[in-house]
């Protein structure tokens, strides 16, 4: 897809690859005149700007010149400096060889030419800058005439050897882009001559033997040092020949797709497999070297393309002249010409004034354009990703020390034509050899299943208690029952602590937790200044709920004592998880508070069987009432309390007992007061009766409370009998 256009009749060179902006040099071409047949010459500079959708270029400096030019080129020569822009030289008629300042062209500062030289005996046709040495130019003109030029001395050339024989035009110079002191030179007849400038003589010529082969251009390989290309500009052989030094009796392989001559070659440094040609049948191919394919063709155009380059900075772009006065600048990357015509036509429109030039008011009649077949507005772009767009490398660690990696493979010059595979490779890491044996052994026995075994060689072989510590809380976790070995590795057995609590049980080793004095004054406590009475227990202890969910600030740290008091012993006996052990110590010791709550930890028949102990040690007023609480022996209240209690015993049975139990309760209460108690207690057993429901006893207690010798009563008294008996 064209980027942008001038119209110019001039060759072209673009700027170094490390100089931004883009800039495109155009010199005033020798072999043709434009349409005013003027004989000046002029040397411009215009930035590509690809931001600016427009096909227009910038100038950014012009300067008049005293010689039209065969051939520029733009090197790096004196860039060190922040001004630099480098330097072009310019190839005129009459073997003049003009320097210019690019930075002073482009500021328009005076003496923008720092060197000239006529050495040369007619026109330099043939250019080009050492990639390895800035300073380094080689340039060749008629008779066989190759110089060597230092830059930094400009008068006295030098040459590579002895003229080749025949004399002969120069058509092209090209420096190896891999090995710094070769140059090679290619000559109309279709013969290159590679030269050794440290042996300062040829030491291989190549040239096809139809002599049909007339050189055209010339072009290094840009990664492999032995192969070329040379393009042929006879009509009767329009091909491409790419050549390898190792087997110079033949071409390695031709490119064939033009059908007249080859007018130039440009090979991108980007993409060895990117090679741009034009040809006199107008059209403009870029072609896979590798394996003969046109990958990229221009649509073909009406006028010759006698120049196309590669520009160094952006490898996608490259620009072309043509024998009609104009350089285009060209993308293969594709794109859409619609929007790059709409832009041309508005640009048209408004150099009109809308179509109303002469300012009337009135726009002029639509144009009535006869409908055109329709042109496809896509251009395709590459068939294949450039290499600058390709991921080269690749690489990703795998588990057990493998890496994988892909590359670009390159082929060996000799097999260009072939294509290869992409390949994945997987390689073996080692950097710690005694950590991939212990891997190893690890893995077998993981494998085999025998881990105890392992473990077991760990614990022998470790060299510090920690780690044979490490691999003893390895093996325990493998084996059966490994809380209780896990127990004993941390220095606690039950068996161990069974013995210590007999000891001290039956030596009677005394409590050596220190409790505080009795305070013989009567200073309230702190507890007793706040609380006074049940009421103000509940009150409190419902209003404190939210408070004693909440975490302290500043808690105490914990200490689990060991030692081999009664504490201790408690502690050890809870850390084994020996609770029977620890209430009988707190038992023993009286701590009865202690032993409730850790009955209650270790389970229902712990706890039983605490209290039972505790009730049967403790003798109180309220221990009997407790025990009955505690442990719900209801009937143990009905049968053993005083008489003159029985409203409390009632309410107990109220309170506590099951509904199944209760009316058989309530009936023993009632037939207690009834037998054992006197005129009033009897009379109260009907209360009883009541509570529980049952009519019959209730009739029988209030006809024998009510029994009298008058009839009258006696009547009164079957009468209500009947009443009860019909509420029954």
């Amino acid at each position: 897809m064209k980027l942008k256009e001038i119209e110019r009749t001039a060759v072209e060179v673009w700027s170094p690859a490390n100089n931004h902006p883009i800039y495109l040099a155009t010199g005033t071409s020798a072999q043709q005149l434009d349409a005013s047949f003027s004989t000046n010459a002029t040397l411009e500079i215009f930035e590509v700007d690809f931001r600016d959708p427009s096909l227009d270029m910038k100038q950014k400096g012009t300067l008049p010149a005293s010689n039209r030019f065969h051939k520029l080129i733009w090197g790096n020569f004196g860039n060190g400096s922040p001004e630099s822009s480098g330097v072009i030289i310019g190839g005129g008629d009459n073997g003049v060889l003009t320097m210019y300042s690019a930075h002073r062209i482009l500021a328009s500062k005076s003496d923008p030419v720092i060197g000239q030289t006529e050495k040369h005996s007619g026109p330099v046709r043939a250019l080009d800058f050492n990639p390895f040495q800035s300073n380094l130019l080689a340039s060749g003109a008629n008779d066989s005439e190759i110089f060597i030029w230092d830059l930094n001395n400009f008068s006295v050339p030098m040459t590579p050897g002895t003229k080749s024989q025949p004399h002969e035009d120069i058509s092209v110079v090209s420096w190896n882009r891999q090995v710094q002191h070769i140059l090679s030179s290619a000559h109309p007849s279709g013969k290159a001559v590679v030269w050794d400038l440290r042996k300062n003589e040829p030491i291989i010529k190549v040239s096809d033997h139809s002599n049909r082969m007339h050189c055209s251009g010339m072009a290094w390989h840009p990664e492999v040092a032995t192969q070329l290309v040379l393009s042929s500009e006879d009509d009767r052989l329009p091909v491409i020949q790419i050549w390898d030094l190792r087997f110079a009796t033949s071409p390695l392989s031709q490119l064939e797709g033009h059908t007249r001559g080859v007018l130039s070659v440009s090979w991108c440094q980007a993409d060895p497999e990117l090679l741009l040609s034009s040809a006199k049948d107008n059209r403009i191919l870029c072609w896979n070297p590798s394996t003969g394919e046109v990958v990229y063709e221009l649509p073909i155009r009406s006028q010759w393309c006698f120049d196309v380059q590669w520009c160094p900075r952006n490898p996608s772009v490259f620009s072309a002249a043509t024998f009609d006065g104009w350089i285009n600048i060209y993308s293969v990357m594709g794109g859409n010409l619609e929007a790059q015509q709409k832009t041309q036509a508005d640009k048209i429109s408004s150099s009109f004034n809308n179509l109303d030039p002469f300012g009337t008011g009135q726009t002029l009649p639509p144009l009535q354009v006869p409908e055109q077949v329709a042109q496809t507005t896509l251009i395709p772009p590459l068939k294949k990703p450039p290499k600058w767009i390709r991921r080269p490398v690749g690489v990703s660690f795998a588990f057990g020390g493998k890496l994988i990696t892909f590359g670009l493979t390159k082929a060996p010059g000799q097999q260009t034509q072939q294509t290869y595979p992409h390949q994945v490779f997987i390689s073996q890491v080692t950097t710690e050899t005694e950590f991939l044996l212990r891997s190893r052994e690890l893995q077998m026995a993981l494998q085999s299943g025998n881990l105890l075994d392992y473990c077991k060689g760990k614990i022998q072989t470790a060299k510090l208690k920690y780690e044979e510590n490490l691999w003893k809380f390895l093996k325990v976790n493998l084996e059966q029952e490994s809380r209780t070995k896990l127990l004993k590795l941390l220095g606690y057995s039950k068996e161990d602590l069974q013995k210590k609590i007999t000891s001290c049980l039956s030596n009677g080793i005394p409590d050596k937790q220190t409790l505080p004095e009795a305070d013989d004054t009567n200073t309230a406590q702190p507890d007793q200044l706040l609380i006074n009475s049940s009421d103000d227990v509940a009150a409190v202890s419902s209003s404190s709920a939210f408070f004693d969910n909440l975490i302290p600030q500043n808690m105490s740290t914990l200490e689990i004592p060991v030692t081999e008091d009664t504490d201790g012993l408690i502690s050890q006996a809870l850390l084994l998880g020996n609770f029977e052990g620890a209430v009988e110590l707190c038992m023993r010791a009286e701590r009865f508070a202690d032993a409730i709550i850790l009955a209650i930890a270790g389970g229902e028949n712990l706890l039983k069987e605490t209290q039972k102990r505790y009730f049967a040690k403790r003798k109180t007023k309220l221990s009997l009432l407790l025990s009955s609480i505690v442990q719900q022996k209801w009937q143990d209240i009905v049968c053993t309390c005083d008489l003159q209690s029985w409203k409390e015993a009632l309410a107990i049975l109220l309170t506590y007992s099951k509904h199944e139990d209760y009316t058989q309760l309530c009936d023993m209460l009632g037939s207690r007061l009834e037998l054992e108690g006197d005129a009033s207690l009897s009379n109260d057993a009907c209360l009883c009766y009541i509570s529980s429901g049952n009519v019959e006893r209730l009739v029988e207690c209030w006809v024998k409370n009510h029994e009298t010798s008058s009839p009258l009563a006696f009547a009164g008294s079957h009468r209500e009998s009947d009443g009860a008996e019909q509420v029954h």
